[in-house]
């Protein structure tokens, strides 16, 4: 079953890098007393994920986050060493918190992982965008096939505008 709006994020880690090197990041401390605007990606430096999901949460981060946002993170089931290389590769700077899901726990602990085996990825996450609320999934856009649609930039700031 996967998460639902209403529904808690459930305790997982993510992978970030610092200017020291890999650190961890729990749930708890990106989502606790924060809004956050989350977008998963099924893998960087793919297609989709390079050419739209992410240029377009870089283009509108500015007016996401004066919609009342104070995080905005992109996750993947990548290591945190690919999740920097495409970082620095598309130029994502401050604007977005890059979190590595290397394992797939947290794709799997919300119920959006998906089974990219016929393409040769593994076990990866949906893809999907959502706005939590100390910890609470307040919106909830899964795209229901490829393409990004529902979890765009635009569909969460358009949702975060009323």
């Amino acid at each position: 079953m996967s998460i639902e709006i209403g529904d808690p994020i459930p305790a997982a880690r993510f992978t970030t890098m610092s200017a020291d090197g890999p650190r961890q990041l729990t749930t708890d401390e990106l989502f606790k007393g924060r809004r956050v605007a989350l977008f998963a990606v099924p893998g960087a430096f793919t297609p989709a994920c390079s050419d739209t999901h992410l240029p377009g949460y870089q283009a509108r981060s500015t007016d996401i986050q004066a919609a009342g946002v104070d995080t905005i993170a992109c996750v993947a089931v990548n290591d945190v060493f690919v999740m920097d290389a495409w970082a620095r590769a598309r130029n994502v700077g401050d604007d977005i918190l890059m979190l590595a899901d290397g394992n797939g726990d947290f794709a799997r602990a919300i119920g959006l992982e998906l089974d990219g085996s016929g393409f040769g990825l593994g076990r990866r996450s949906q893809r999907y965008a959502a706005v939590v609320d100390d910890g609470v999934v307040e919106w909830l856009g899964v795209e229901p096939g490829p393409g990004v649609t529902v979890s765009s930039a635009e569909e969460l700031l358009a949702y975060l505008r009323g």
